[in-house]
Parts: C-alpha cells; sequence; structure tokens
C-alpha cells in the first residue's frame, strides 16, 4: 500500500543581523522595521554574534570572511527553520565619509554580494559610529529618558562630520548619562513614534544604507 507524501510547507523567510555588538544589532532591527515595514513583516529577523571585522580587510582575505559570515547567516536561518532571504551586516567607520570610507563600502558590499549568492546583502557601514545615526531623531532621546534633550544647535547638521558621536553624547546627556545600551532603546522609540521618516539631519551614510536596503525585494511565499 503506497502512502501518500505530503508536500514540505515552504520555510519562512529569515533575516540575519550581523554587527559589532548586540547593541548594534538591535539598532539595525529598529532601522529595518522603520525602512522597510513590507520585508520585516515578511520575514524573521534574527542575529548571529560572530565578529565583524570587514573594512579592514581585502583581497582573497576579505572574500573569505564574507562567505564565513554568509554560511553562519545560512546555518542560523535553518535553526530557525527557514530560508535565508539576506544578510544586514553593520560596522562603524571610525571615521567621517571620505575615500576610506567609499573604498571601504565598495569593496565590502561587493564582496557580501558574491558570498550571498542569490540572497540579498547589504552592508551598513555607519559614519563615524551608529550613535551618529541616532543624532538623526533627536526627539527619540526624551521619549526614551525625560530628562534627557538634545542642544537645538545640534539639528539639520550633518551627523557624519562628528569624529566621536558617542562620546558627544555621554558628556552632553549625563543625567543619567548615556550607555551604548540606550542606543537601541532610542532608536526603538524612533521607530513607534514614526520619527525614521523625518531625520533632522543628514548622514551619507544612513542614506546609502536606506537606498540598499530599500531596494531589497519582498518574497513570496514558496519562492525563494
Amino acid at each position: 500500500m503506497s502512502r501518500r507524501r505530503t508536500a514540505k510547507a515552504p520555510g519562512k523567510g529569515v533575516v540575519v543581523l550581523a554587527g559589532e555588538s548586540s547593541n548594534d544589532r538591535r539598532i539595525l532591527a529598529a532601522f529595518i522595521k522603520a525602512l522597510h515595514p513590507e520585508l520585516a513583516r515578511t520575514v524573521v529577523l534574527t542575529e548571529i554574534s560572530d565578529p565583524v571585522r570587514l573594512r579592514k580587510k581585502s583581497g582573497s582575505e576579505l572574500a573569505t570572511a564574507a562567505g564565513i559570515l554568509v554560511n553562519k547567516a545560512r546555518g542560523k536561518a535553518k535553526l530557525k527553520k527557514g530560508d535565508l532571504v539576506g544578510i544586514a551586516i553593520h560596522e562603524d567607520m571610525d571615521a567621517c565619509p571620505g575615500p576610506a570610507y567609499d573604498n571601504a563600502r565598495r569593496m565590502v558590499s561587493s564582496a557580501l554580494t558574491n558570498a550571498a549568492g542569490s540572497c540579498e546583502s547589504v552592508y551598513a557601514l555607519a559614519a563615524a559610529e551608529s550613535e551618529a545615526w541616532l543624532l538623526l531623531f533627536p526627539d527619540a532621546f526624551p521619549l526614551h529618558r525625560p530628562s534627557w534633550k538634545l542642544p537645538a544647535s545640534w539639528e539639520g547638521r550633518d551627523t557624519a562630520r562628528r569624529q566621536k558621536p558617542k562620546e558627544d553624547l555621554e558628556a552632553e546627556l549625563n543625567s543619567p548619562r548615556f550607555r551604548e545600551s540606550d542606543g537601541p532603546e532610542i532608536a526603538t522609540k524612533a521607530l513607534e513614534h514614526g520619527l525614521i521618516e523625518q531625520p533632522k539631519g543628514t548622514n551619507r551614510s544612513y542614506s546609502e544604507f536606506a537606498s540598499d536596503l530599500g531596494a531589497w525585494s519582498v518574497p513570496s511565499p514558496g519562492r525563494r
């Protein structure tokens, strides 16, 4: 007697986040939810904690490192019982935009594209740090800590020109003092209150990340 075989349902799409710290990965998740909500509703966002050190690599060393991260992302998708749709990788530039930023972003993005194959990939190279991206949304700070208010003179500026935005925030916000762990909470407040749609300032690295992410297609069930 033959037994009818039921086709296995396709797993849900998975987008894997990688970054220098858990805080950076959580900030990345909030921005993905705000900048590409249709994608975020369709996939599972998850993380890998492997170190990200790509911007100073080149050639075969960079290709190998990118391949390792993508393979880890595929493995994490399997653990989530889904299919890898894409990988988003965050890294701080630790410098303002310039030739070094342009070169690192171009080289790493290319290596990730090659390693990811048919999956999407985006390289979020924050200039100078992820805290500079948070400065685009000053109204989110008091939503997280009512006692916090950024100087009006900081608004409408190119936040990528701040050499050490984290240290600037630590010096300005000291009741309580700003910590890296506040970053994801600020990004989440910006998401919840629709602030990410109207940044108060500019940052080329943020705009380029938003543009790259916006080009991602939304996976259709059963067609990944």
